[in-house]
């Protein structure tokens, strides 16, 4: 029992007080991590909403994006409306036949087309320590429940803005009429025009002015005049270059968003006083709140729920979440009668870079080559070829044709590096996609705390054209950075530029090495890289020394902030991952993860976690042919962990025990994704679908 206090005593009472203790105020205040002021918009569920921007869930679904009337100055409302459907549709698969307006979408489970009206709260905070602002938002909905209180936490995945969650954690939260409470964890887009000096406001407008925005470097104007001089129409963008290592407060955020969220909601809801102040009458003891969101928002929930002190959060549900366990050898994996897997737990620069390295060979490995989707598409043989045959004079990969090379690639990503086999057929179209590659480029920066004036490896960040060049980011898609970039390029036409290429500073994916003579993707800058994350040289395993060797010392650094503890605090929890996920390993996140809070918590944990066959992380690739006729959207399973999680909340239901579920696929896009598809996670599992920890080993069933 929560021990009452003089605070509780007033609201109880009424008594008019001018003050109460600075702890725990009994009027409500504005918290001092704000930035600035806050923005607040009414929206009707008519004309404009807060899930769909007043585009409905048909407008979500469309191919076609909505358009600024004038593409040099969108208005706000006309930013905000692109923001959410790019986030939306990023994350969820609105293909037909996939499950959307069936299974899960705005308008599945309520009447019309899934518009919400409500308010919507938006503003900048800071943590103590970072000079670089993040974004706050709060969304309310006219449904909200005053007598029965709720909260959910919607930290953005990826490097995604505010908006990052509106699909995920936003939906949920919203049908189910409560508050909604976002941050972008200081990443985001951010934006910073080195060359015209311009950078985004709070809702997205371009300013070269002094006044508070997403992101600014920290140059001065001498400074970034010196490197506009050599590296012309280059631009900072914020989770890369901010040299704060968001993720270290990525935890801090999400509490922070949930205090402000308390603050918004008594501002509504709480007992008005005849002196005008308002007393905290929904405060943690009398609301609901759910940790929640996917991939890095997961993570962050998960952090927030390890550093929650205030008792702020009552249970936790996620999705494929990116969190990088504290290493403890102590315990190991296995999956059915499978190798016992003891190296887990390496971190997402370890096994990214790993990926950037050597997936572009193994994307020629006989065993996948023409198996995996698009993988000719959107990874020409040549070039794979290319960087087989750079691997294999630098002693990286063995083999005397393209075809043992290759191999030997696959073979080092699922062996050494403990990558699932499951992955491996959608590893060459995340490759396409640069996914590894921007990750590794992103972090190294943030892990190390550098600027864009470091330019890492010899990256940095611009527009190219057909050829690779550099130029300048045509002003209408600068105009819409906010609303269509995902805050980690490429993205939204801003590409890697590898500065050291051969003839000129060229789009890595065109880039030939300087130890090469053919196109091999860039190699020499993924390999520095690698070394920066391993603090070796990858070719020879000699360690660093001076700059570089300093610099991967930093890196390491950033990474051992990032580490969780896996002390949830007793808090029930629900893990959801699918297992061909090829861009979070599960053998170094939410596997490695069970393991250690077993070991931390013991008995008394409350975690959960469910494991589903054919699914993977990013639903939205299920639209493509090759990919959704093989894998299920992991989405559907995640609303379904929320459901368990409020059922046990307000019901007090059990969590399921932690399982295999055997999703099935449809087999053919022209068929539609039915339930029979997608079995539900059972409160009684078969013996032969437990995930159990037995002796010092988690075993997950084949």
């Amino acid at each position: 029992m929560k021990p009452i206090t003089l605070c509780a005593l007033i609201g109880a009472s009424g008594l008019l007080l001018t003050a109460c203790n600075d702890r725990n105020p009994a009027f409500n205040q504005l918290p001092g991590f704000i930035q600035g002021d806050v923005l607040q918009h009414d929206y009707d569920g008519i004309t404009d909403d807060l899930l769909t921007a007043g585009l409905g869930a048909d407008g979500l679904a469309s191919a076609t994006a909505p358009a600024f009337a004038d593409p040099l100055n969108p208005t706000a409302r006309e930013r905000r409306r692109l923001a959410i459907y790019n986030n939306y549709r990023a994350l969820v698969d609105t293909a037909p036949g996939g499950g959307y307006g069936e299974l899960f979408g705005p308008h599945v489970g309520v009447t019309g087309d899934g518009q919400v009206p409500g308010e919507e709260f938006l503003a900048l905070m800071s943590v103590p320590g970072s000079p670089v602002p993040v974004t706050v938002m709060v969304q309310v909905p006219d449904s909200f429940n005053v007598d029965a209180p709720c909260m959910v936490t919607a930290p953005s995945s990826g490097s995604r803005g505010v908006y990052g969650a509106i699909g995920t954690a936003g939906e949920w939260g919203l049908k189910k009429q409560c508050a909604v409470v976002y941050t972008d964890k200081g990443t985001g887009t951010g934006a910073h025009n080195l060359t015209n000096n311009q950078a985004q406001t709070l809702d997205g407008d371009l300013t070269d002015q002094g006044v508070p925005v997403l992101f600014r470097a920290q140059l001065t104007d001498t400074q970034r005049d010196d490197f506009n001089a050599q590296w012309p129409d280059r631009f900072a963008w914020k989770h890369a270059h901010s040299r704060a290592n968001p993720e270290a407060d990525w935890g801090r955020h999400v509490l922070q968003s949930v205090e402000f969220g308390f603050y918004v909601l008594n501002e509504k809801f709480g007992r008005l006083l005849p002196n005008g102040k308002r007393l905290k009458t929904i405060k943690p003891d009398n609301t609901l709140v759910i940790a929640s969101s996917v991939s890095n928002g997961g993570g962050a929930s998960i952090l927030a729920a390890e550093q929650d002190q205030q008792g702020l959060i009552d249970g936790v549900a996620v999705s494929e979440p990116n969190v990088n366990p504290v290493v403890d050898r102590s315990f190991s994996i296995r999956q059915g009668e499978g190798p016992e897997i003891t190296e887990h737990s390496r971190s997402l620069l370890d096994y990214t870079t790993a990926l950037a390295v050597y997936q572009g060979c193994a994307n020629q490995a006989p065993a996948i080559r023409d198996l995996a989707p698009l993988n000719s598409a959107f990874n020409p043989p040549a070039i794979g070829q290319n960087i087989c045959q750079s691997l294999a004079n630098k002693g990286l990969v063995s083999g005397a044709t393209v075809d043992d090379q290759a191999t030997d690639a696959l073979r080092i990503l699922n062996e050494e590096f403990a990558i699932q086999p499951e992955q491996n057929l959608l590893a060459p179209l995340h490759f396409g996609l640069a996914v590894a590659q921007s990750i590794s480029m992103t972090y190294a920066n943030a892990y190390s705390r550098s600027g864009v004036e470091d330019r890492i490896c010899d990256l940095s960040l611009a527009a190219t054209d057909g050829s690779g060049a550099v130029i300048p980011l045509a002003p209408a898609a600068e105009a819409a950075l906010f609303s269509a970039s995902n805050g980690i390029p490429p993205s939204a036409g801003v590409n890697i530029v590898y500065d050291q290429a051969e003839g000129q500073p060229t789009n890595l994916a065109a880039s030939v090495s300087p130890s090469s003579s053919l196109p091999d993707y860039g190699l020499d800058a993924l390999l520095c890289l690698r070394a920066l994350a391993q603090g070796a040289h990858p070719e020879t395993g000699a360690e660093l020394t001076g700059d570089a060797a300093a610099l991967s010392d930093a890196v390491a650094w950033g990474i051992a902030e990032v580490r969780a503890t896996g002390n949830l605090r007793g808090k029930p929890a629900v893990f959801v991952t699918g297992r061909a996920d090829a861009i979070l390993p599960i053998n170094h996140t939410s596997r490695p993860y069970v393991g250690l809070n077993r070991q931390v918590e013991g008995s008394g944990s409350g975690l959960r976690y469910y494991e589903i066959l054919n699914a993977h992380h990013l639903d939205v690739l299920n639209g493509f042919p090759g990919v959704g006729d093989r894998y299920v959207p992991l989405h559907h399973y995640y609303f379904q962990a929320l459901d368990l999680m409020w059922a046990h909340l307000t019901e007090g239901q059990p969590l399921p025990p932690s399982q295999v579920v055997r999703a099935v696929p449809r087999g053919d896009l022209a068929n539609p994704l039915t339930q029979a598809n997608l079995p539900p996670v059972l409160p009684a599992p078969a013996d032969a679908d437990r995930i159990i920890h037995t002796g010092s080993q988690l075993r997950i069933p084949d």
